[in-house]
């Protein structure tokens, strides 16, 4: 069997105190991770999608205090920046790692995508029971799909649409006891098969 692509000391990453100690691990460690699936998936997107993805490694240079809770290699159709757009995302958490596809408060587009995804809300009944969705990409909580189907998912798409700080991510959530136990290979095929189902939901947020 394959090396395992995370590893427990990935995730203790974000126990070690002080922003500067806590960076030289992010750095020394998870970050050489995040920028292989960067270039491994940026090639994915713009095969699939047809147009050329760069990936986004987070840089936590704004910081000058508090440590990162989490970290990410983010993708979108733009060299500069992915904010502003639908994006897709692998990260960890100390407690798990996601697999998303998120507009986040920074979209100036936020109100037509809401829109769209409110009126073709049918597109996430083929998501499978173990995805999640959340309204705040700084919270490591969400609520399983399976649960959400009614009343959350529209209330969270109704947030996205009419409060300036509304957000919504749908993706996958993996406990690091189930990450640091999946092969190279394991990992890449549950991340490709992850965006696949988030694809539709993607081609609806960009129209």
């Amino acid at each position: 069997m394959n090396k395992t692509f995370w590893e427990d000391k990935d995730f203790n990453v974000f126990q070690i105190d002080g922003l500067e100690n806590r960076m030289d691990a992010l750095i020394a460690n998870v970050r050489p991770k995040f920028e292989d699936l960067g270039n491994h998936f940026s090639l994915y997107f713009s095969s699939v999608l047809g147009n050329e993805y760069f990936p986004h490694v987070a840089k936590h240079a704004r910081r000058s205090v508090n440590p990162p809770k989490d970290s990410w290699v983010a993708f979108a159709p733009y060299k500069r920046g992915y904010k502003a757009l639908p994006h897709f995302q692998i990260g960890l958490w100390g407690s798990h790692l996601f697999i998303i596809v998120a507009v986040i408060y920074e979209a100036p587009d936020k109100v037509p995508i809401a829109e769209r995804l409110i009126k073709k809300k049918t597109v996430f009944n083929k998501l499978p029971n173990d995805f999640i969705i959340s309204g705040d990409h700084m919270k490591q909580d969400a609520t399983s799909i399976k649960d959400a189907k009614k009343e959350i998912l529209v209330q969270l798409l109704t947030r996205l649409r009419d409060v300036k700080k509304g957000e919504f991510l749908v993706g996958r959530h993996i406990s690091r006891e189930d990450a640091v136990k999946l092969s190279e290979d394991q990992f890449l095929q549950l991340v490709e098969e992850t965006f696949e189902q988030l694809i539709p939901i993607y081609k609806v947020m960009i129209n």
